[in-house]
């Protein structure tokens, strides 16, 4: 009987090796996972995992649970007011974001349903694994996860232990030496018996950790970025129109524009600047840096430049089409393009800094407060494509070798190289936590989002239905949880379903 049930418990890890390469994980990835299981197999016959304290999940799965900090968990949570405190603003604020969070999955089924996109993420990448996902690099990431998972389930620890509940042990989830999950294990029986008032403070503690944990990072990140400036201010396209006057003077992708006609060009809108002073079919001289060589180093060239006319260059554009040629017209004039205007013949044209521009503007830009405000709430948001556009990068590499350290104590100790991890760094730290957070608010159980979500429809019950069995009212909480359960689920996996059935 035991050597059946040990026979059947194989399949669940064999089912899951299937998956991986079903998805299309790579093979080494598949063979690797394999390897890891057939290790564990022996290390748990041997009785090395039960010697200390670690045991299996789904089979290739490990939990590392410890003891230690439980003497910091009660230290730093005998301030049992002013967690209590915490616990409350963390499930409005778990419920606002939570409201955003159902909002993007809405909007991304409905976008998705109307007009299925025919690029798609492959499915292995949907799993965000640092080293696995394509576009997720594995060191920077795999630390950054370390911290942020920390961080939720210590968060969860310190809810428990504020509101009395015991915390038997604290741990990771370990897939290889990935971590996947962290945990912290209140008391159950005490968790049940709490108040649930008491529970959706425990519940929201961890997200809300992460959620403020990502924009304390963003502060560093933005703080990180002012010290990295270009190492020859100008600007740079990254692209160069055919026909036009960039391509027949010779300039390049990525090649850095430094003077226009002598006149010193720092950044974007210095170039603005110069250009307006310039009409079409003049004959320009532009200075500009090479791409570096192999040597890291770059060369001084003077091009000559025939202008073309913007205002022509977008009208070309239509193609003869009447009336996209009248729509183009309108826009033309509500940005003030003139015929005659100076067109170099150029596409993304960017400063040289421009790969630290977006992030240094949190702490040092020039809009007013609430620009400030909504840019900064919404730059996390933005930060997530990032990674994707520049498969694993935080910029683009062109950008990154226009860079330097700057000035300041700290940038000078670290240097350019130590300035550039540090950003990595930083850039992960939010682009986790903020997965993290709000991934973990999807209110759907066993998300964090979902017990939150039960106990708020229990709590809200209660006051609507008085003079009901409190068992019946727990039995109509349930079902409506059960039902959303499903509904969530429905609308998180249309986005990643009919793309590929379609």
């Amino acid at each position: 009987m035991e050597e059946g049930a040990r026979r059947r418990s194989y399949w669940l890890p064999m089912l899951m090796l299937y998956l991986l390469y079903f998805i299309g994980s790579p093979l080494w990835v598949v063979v690797a996972t394999g390897l890891w299981y057939v290790g564990l197999l022996y290390l748990e016959n041997e009785g090395h995992l039960d010697r200390y304290g670690v045991s299996k999940v789904l089979g290739v799965v490990l939990m590392v649970r410890t003891m230690h900090g439980q003497r910091f968990l009660d230290w730093i949570s005998s301030s049992r007011k002013f967690w209590r405190a915490f616990g409350e603003f963390s499930i409005w604020l778990c419920m606002l974001a939570m409201l955003g969070v159902v909002t993007l999955l809405l909007i991304s089924a409905i976008s998705t349903a109307i007009a299925p996109p025919e690029e798609y993420l492959p499915a292995s990448d949907l799993l965000l694994i640092p080293g696995v996902t394509s576009f997720v690099p594995f060191w920077w990431p795999v630390l950054a996860l370390v911290f942020a998972l920390v961080i939720h389930e210590y968060s969860h620890g310190i809810q428990a232990r504020a509101h009395g509940m015991r915390v038997r042990s604290f741990g990771l989830l370990l897939a290889g030496p990935i971590p996947i999950g962290a945990f912290a294990e209140p008391q159950m029986h005490e968790m049940v018996r709490a108040p649930r008032r008491e529970r959706m403070r425990l519940y929201a503690a961890g997200p809300s950790i992460n959620i403020i944990a990502t924009y304390i990072a963003l502060i560093m990140l933005s703080a990180a970025a002012s010290g990295l400036v270009a190492s020859h201010p100008g600007v740079y396209a990254t692209g160069v129109i055919a026909e036009e006057g960039a391509e027949e003077g010779g300039l390049l992708p990525y090649e850095i524009i430094i003077r226009i006609e002598g006149a010193r060009v720092s950044d974007y809108s210095d170039f603005v600047e110069q250009m307006d002073l310039l009409s079409s079919g003049e004959e320009v001289t532009f200075t500009k840096l090479s791409q570096p060589n192999s040597e890291g180093k770059r060369t001084v060239r003077d091009i000559s430049v025939t202008l073309g006319d913007r205002y022509q260059y977008y009208i070309g554009l239509c193609e003869g089409d009447a009336l996209c040629v009248e729509d183009t017209e309108v826009i033309l004039a509500e940005l003030g393009i003139e015929r005659g205007d100076a067109f170099l013949g150029v596409s993304n044209l960017r400063s040289s800094s421009s790969g630290v521009d977006y992030y240094s503007r949190i702490l040092g830009g020039d809009y007013n407060l609430r620009q400030s405000a909504l840019g900064t709430a919404l730059t996390p948001l933005a930060m997530i494509g990032v990674p994707i556009q520049y498969e694993g990068q935080t910029m683009m590499l062109e950008e990154r070798a226009m860079l330097e350290s700057g000035g300041g104590n700290v940038a000078s100790a670290l240097g350019t190289e130590g300035m550039l991890m540090l950003f990595d760094f930083l850039f992960w730290l939010v682009w986790i936590n903020f997965l993290l957070g709000f991934a973990n608010l999807i209110p759907m159980i066993p998300f964090d989002g979902g017990h939150i979500v039960k106990d708020g429809f229990h709590s809200v019950l209660d006051r609507l239905t008085s003079g009901i069995h409190p068992m019946r009212v727990e039995a109509m909480a349930e079902r409506i949880s059960s039902m959303s359960n499903f509904l969530v689920l429905f609308i998180v996996i249309v986005p990643i379903i009919l793309p590929r059935v379609v």
